[in-house]
Formats: structure tokens, C-alpha cells, sequence
């Protein structure tokens, strides 16, 4: 393309995306070419690609982490994708949007994105369980929103997401990797929380990842719903029902829009 393909830049809560459509790429979305548009260097630089696509009525979002791996849902990108989707007229009227972990309902007021998240799910019962690692034992909670977590309840959310955060993603436990939430409850309904998010590490903010934390603080140590989610970037508002349903509020705002030159555009279609 001569001109570069078209995308824009969004952030949920610090949480930074290149939003595309699939319809305008010549070619398709890889792990190598997603890796090199994340690339701070070389690309856009981001903290993944949320890939945009039309196959009928419903939109879909596809999210590609900065590794090139695929997440199945993203909290905070589809925040992002129903916005972008809302600005240019083309969200459906019930708010459905499709992701690889099945479909939401989405609902946008102003900068604000609503979002049905469907049911969380304890894969392994409604319990904490111990994990050896190399920096000794923790207790997790492991927790599904369609993507996996494993909640781990700390005194200084701070002083261990990015040393004990990698050591979780990666153990043998999570065959498939999981990203890892460390919680501190302030209160009644309010923890602070800090993330190490499969394929990117250390974010400022996982909508999915504050879901998991709220459904493990309402089930396991008594937190009252809603739940305000202190992340880095800001706060998510999470709604747990007696049911599991979760309901996430939060805001999502874009940054600029561009094109990906045509030099990197050539580089990428070369891969």
C-alpha cells in the first residue's frame, strides 16, 4: 500500500493498543509482523495489536500480544475496540461483540465502556492452591474470564509482580502460560492490584485480570460487589453477581491516528 495502513493508537487505563481493521491490511496479521508493529524501536511500539474484524453484522476483536502470541479476550481492548467501533457507527444496536473467548454486550457512554464479561470460572474449584517457585511457595487462586489468571492475594502488589509474575506465567502448572494478578484488599469492596500480563509482562492495567481479582476477593475473602480495582493506570469498577456474572466499567480513550509508513508496511509484507 502506498500509503501505509491505516490504524490508531488507544489506551485503557495506561493500557496502550494499535486498533487496526483486518480489511485494511493487503496481507494478514502474523506473529512476526504483529512482534514487529509492537516493537518500540522498530514499530508503533504497544502493548499489543487488537485486530478488528467484519465476517458479517457482528464485529470481532482478535488480540495479539507484543510476543506474537494470541490472547483469547482482552478487558481493556474491548473497552477500546466497541469505542473505536461506536465513533465510526459501527457497533450493533445490542452492543454484541465477538472475541476468541466467545461474546460480550458492550455498552458506550462518552468515554466510558460498559462491558457483560459473561461468567468467571474456578477451573480447579473455588479454592486457593499452593504453588512452588523458585522464590518459594504461593497460595493462588486460578480463575477463567475465558482467559486464564491466577490470583495471588500480597501485601505489596508492588514489590512482586515483576519478579514472581514471570516465574507464575510461565510454570508448569499453566501448560498454555496465565497471566498473574497480585491483590491487597483496602477495604470492604476495594483492592489494589498489580499485573503481569502473559506475553507483555508488567502492565499498568488487565480488565480481564481485574474481573478475576474482584470474582476472587467476592468468593474467597468476603469482598462486598461492586469492586473498585485499584490498578497503576487507574480504577475499574467490577460487578460479581451470585452467579459469577461480571459486568466491568471503565473508561477508554484514543490517542492519535496514523499510518504505518511504507517502508515498515513493506517490511512487514517481506516477513
Amino acid at each position: 500500500m502506498a500509503d501505509g495502513i491505516p490504524f490508531e493508537k488507544w489506551q485503557g487505563l495506561g493500557n496502550h493498543y494499535v486498533v487496526t481493521d483486518a480489511a485494511d491490511w493487503p496481507f494478514p496479521i502474523t506473529p512476526d509482523r504483529a512482534r514487529a508493529v509492537c516493537d518500540p524501536h522498530f514499530g508503533v511500539g504497544s502493548e499489543g495489536i487488537l485486530e478488528v474484524v467484519m465476517p458479517d453484522s457482528t464485529p470481532q476483536m482478535r488480540v495479539w500480544n507484543p510476543d506474537g502470541s494470541m490472547a483469547e479476550n482482552c478487558g481493556n481492548g474491548i473497552r477500546m475496540v466497541s469505542r473505536y467501533l461506536a465513533l465510526r457507527g459501527r457497533l450493533p444496536a445490542d452492543g454484541r461483540v465477538l472475541t476468541g473467548a466467545g461474546e460480550v454486550r458492550v455498552q458506550v457512554a462518552g468515554s466510558v465502556v460498559t462491558v457483560d464479561m459473561g461468567r468467571a470460572v474456578f477451573p480447579a474449584g473455588e479454592a486457593e492452591e499452593a504453588l512452588d517457585t523458585d522464590a518459594g511457595a504461593v497460595l493462588l487462586a486460578a480463575v477463567s474470564m475465558g482467559n486464564p489468571h491466577a490470583v495471588i492475594r500480597h501485601a505489596d502488589p508492588d514489590a512482586v509482580v515483576a519478579t514472581l509474575g514471570p516465574l507464575i506465567e510461565r510454570s508448569a502448572r499453566f501448560p498454555g502460560r496465565t497471566n498473574v494478578e497480585f491483590i491487597r484488599r483496602d477495604g470492604p469492596g476495594e483492592i489494589t492490584m498489580r499485573v503481569w500480563e502473559r506475553g507483555a509482562g508488567v502492565t499498568m492495567a488487565c480488565g480481564t485480570g481485574a474481573c478475576a481479582a474482584a470474582v476472587a476477593g467476592v468468593r474467597l475473602d468476603g469482598l462486598e460487589s461492586p469492586v473498585t480495582v485499584h490498578l497503576a493506570g487507574g480504577d475499574l469498577i467490577i460487578h460479581v453477581s451470585d452467579d459469577l456474572g461480571v459486568t466491568m466499567t471503565g473508561p477508554a480513550e484514543p490517542i492519535y491516528a496514523g499510518r504505518l509508513s511504507p517502508a515498515l508496511t513493506s517490511r512487514l509484507e517481506s516477513m
